[in-house]
């Protein structure tokens, strides 16, 4: 094996958690917090009914409630945390819906509060590509120049064939200009892509994430698709069902997938919580701990690391057109 990336933890790839820590010298949590904003795929702007696997929480399952204020969310979201991490920096997630899609000064009454409480080193804001207009690009760059900002993109996947089965609403040269515009003012991404989406191969995925790598992203969240209850995905599934993926293909698939990746990307999520109430399937991605076990295993049976193919891919393409 070439090297770990953290003798701590012995893993051999760049984590989120390894990442923080070098940074600020302890754990750091990222507490969920709802603004409760909209999504331009959901009020009929680009689309309605929101993409086909997002549920009726728009991706805050496990958040807050959207009425209460930051602060009030904040504290009951870090007594949940304190459990397991007692002594721990934050940064505050703002994760449902679309974070960027409002007034700026909207986004000011969220965002400022919520840099103000106590142990928060930083903002990360989930949104989208097309939600990214300048003068909200000129508060993002403000807030990046104040604090360790972090701006995630869903992108899911580089096929517009199935970005339109999924309803992303915007084609993937629309991730590439909002990308490129927030890179451009030096805010850190961080690329999402969904393994599994209906029709797509394992070529697919791979190709996926060997163009996103080429974008020589800050970090990047690789999630397995979960199946939940409530979808239009989970309807479209019982007309006609798809192959849903199974353990050992997506352990080999992230593997391959890390091998691609810049080693300097961090990696903030290899797999994802579904809600268990909600969840269809794979159901062995309930068993975290177990699938990022397997990874790591797998890594040390091949004796590599994240970005052991990056100079060739490199070498040898041009990255999203």
């Amino acid at each position: 094996m070439e090297r770990l990336f953290s003798a701590a933890s012995q893993k051999c790839y760049r984590t989120w958690n390894d990442a923080m820590r070098q940074r600020y010298g302890k754990k750091v949590c990222k507490i969920p917090l709802n603004a409760g904003m909209d999504c331009p795929n959901r009020d009929g702007t680009c689309g309605t009914g929101g993409c086909t696997y997002c549920s009726g929480q728009k991706s805050g399952d496990f958040g807050p409630d959207a009425a209460l204020p930051v602060a009030a969310q904040f504290d009951q979201m870090r007594q949940v945390f304190a459990q397991k991490w007692p002594d721990c920096l934050y940064f505050a997630y703002f994760q449902a819906g679309t974070n960027t899609y409002a007034p700026v000064e909207t986004l000011r009454a969220w965002f400022e509060p919520a840099l103000a409480l106590p142990g928060v080193v930083g903002l990360s804001i989930a949104t989208r590509a097309d939600c990214l207009p300048e003068d909200v690009l000129d508060y993002l760059e403000q807030l990046s120049r104040r604090t360790d900002l972090w701006v995630e993109l869903g992108l899911q996947t580089i096929h517009d064939e199935t970005a339109r089965r999924i309803n992303r609403g915007h084609d993937t040269r629309t991730f590439l200009q909002g990308y490129q515009a927030l890179v451009q003012r030096n805010i850190p991404v961080c690329v999402h892509l969904i393994n599994g989406l209906p029709g797509e191969s394992r070529d697919m995925m791979l190709e996926s994430v060997r163009q996103v790598a080429l974008l020589r992203p800050a970090g990047i969240k690789l999630h397995l698709l979960h199946l939940l209850r409530g979808t239009r995905m989970a309807e479209e599934y019982a007309k006609s069902p798809f192959p849903l993926l199974e353990q050992e293909a997506y352990v080999q698939l992230i593997c391959d997938q890390l091998e691609y990746l810049p080693p300097e990307t961090i990696i903030q999520r290899l797999t994802g919580d579904g809600d268990r109430r909600l969840l269809i399937g794979p159901l062995w991605s309930t068993h975290k701990r177990e699938v990022l076990n397997a990874i790591d295993r797998e890594m040390a049976r091949r004796a590599t690391v994240q970005g052991a193919r990056f100079a060739i891919l490199s070498s040898q393409q041009g990255g999203i057109a």
